[in-house]
């Protein structure tokens, strides 16, 4: 009898179910709590850097130091191509200093944080490049400073994209909370990894993955749907 088999038997699945109620609930709300709480500090940190590697690139609104702007781009390009299990180890002590211990479910927000930053720093950099360079041209002939261009002309115009790519943010971070459950952390992740793998409780493993899917398709519909709501061009 295969994995497959054996997760279909009606003792796994009877037990699967049991596991559902008991423990599943609260799983479902810290695997909730970490990635809306890390995607929210993700966007605090990665909205302001993707603002400025936009406005100060060479032939940005407010262009800065080459050597700055490189180094910038350096670091937020070697956090984004560190694995996650990798990175979670990386900032153990970062996580014991900040939060005063390396595991449980609100430790793992930390590497969370760090692995999603870089990731929404280029998705806002992408957003706001495709502002039509015409209205900026026209703010900047009358008389508006940079941080006025980018707060009243640049955000407003893409919020739409930047409301899709914070969806695409969130869904990135669920998946992350999964496989902080390997070495720890709390949530849907934990159940499927030390129980539904480790334990071989494979129908466990299989539910856990549908739970997950079911949270990706309402995060990324609601997304879609204000994206939608806040476009000004689909309402002409």
């Amino acid at each position: 009898m295969n994995q497959f088999q054996r997760a279909f038997t009606s003792e796994s699945l009877a037990e699967a179910w049991e596991i559902f109620l008991q423990d599943f609930p609260l799983a479902l709300w810290d695997t909730v709590y970490v990635t809306v709480l890390s995607t929210f500090f993700a966007i605090v940190i990665g909205l302001p850097l993707g603002m400025f590697l936009v406005a100060g690139d060479e032939k940005g609104i407010r262009p800065m130091p080459r050597l700055l702007m490189r180094i910038l781009n350096m670091v937020i390009n070697f956090l984004r191509s560190v694995p996650f299990l990798i990175l979670i180890v990386m900032v153990i002590p970062l996580t014991r200093l900040i939060v005063g211990t390396s595991v449980g479910t609100t430790a793992s927000i930390v590497p969370l944080v760090i692995a999603a930053f870089p990731f929404v720093a280029r998705l806002v950099e992408t957003s706001l490049r495709e502002v039509n360079p015409n209205i900026i041209e026209t703010a900047q002939s009358m008389g508006a400073t940079p941080i006025q261009i980018l707060l009243r002309v640049m955000l407003p115009e893409s919020v739409p994209s930047l409301v899709s790519n914070f969806t695409l943010a969130i869904t990135t971070i669920l998946g992350y909370t999964a496989m902080s459950g390997a070495i720890g952390g709390g949530g849907i992740g934990k159940i499927a990894i030390m129980v539904g793998y480790n334990r071989y409780k494979y129908a466990v493993l299989y539910l856990a993955v549908i739970v997950l899917v079911i949270l990706v398709q309402i995060f990324q519909n609601t997304g879609s749907w204000l994206s939608r709501k806040l476009d000004k061009r689909l309402k002409h």
